[in-house]
């Protein structure tokens, strides 16, 4: 993505365009002749889900156009976000845990020993999931909340 600066308005195009004004053949040029004519490439930052992207703006120092990355307005508590995390992963765990519930369904129901490299598995699962349970239950910031990966 490019972009330009029109008399304080910021335009951007998915790709440079091939003319500009009484100039043709833009695409061609090289970057450096772009950038004369005020065409710079536009940085997207990496950004967390707790976090979303404000104006774009020029940065000087690096030559392009980036966007501010402000920090989102949650309404939920600390308490509210906690709990919905938690309640996300145990969905998580429980619906890789389905996949093997009729493996132990069968094997009650016929007598049978469940094979060992099942129930490990499974016993996996369920501390994974405990331990993020507790490391979300560890952290004191809606952000760090948000932006926990599991």
């Amino acid at each position: 993505m490019v972009a330009i600066d029109v008399n304080g308005t910021i335009k951007t195009y998915h790709s440079i365009p091939k003319s500009w004004g009484n100039q043709i053949g833009i695409n061609y040029m090289t970057e450096q002749q772009q950038n004369s004519i005020g065409f710079y490439s536009v940085l997207e930052p990496t950004i967390q889900s707790s976090q979303e992207f404000g104006d774009l703006y020029f940065d000087q120092t690096n030559n392009q156009f980036t966007y501010q990355v402000n920090s989102l307005t949650i309404s939920e508590t600390i308490s509210e976000l906690k709990t919905s995390k938690i309640e996300e992963i145990k969905i998580h765990y429980r619906n890789k845990l389905n996949k093997t519930d009729w493996i132990i369904v069968r094997d009650q129901e016929l007598g049978n020993t469940t094979e060992q490299s099942v129930i490990d598995a499974r016993s996996t699962l369920r501390t994974e999931c405990a331990t993020h349970e507790t490391a979300i239950n560890a952290k004191t910031t809606k952000a760090s909340i948000i932006d926990y990966i599991y």
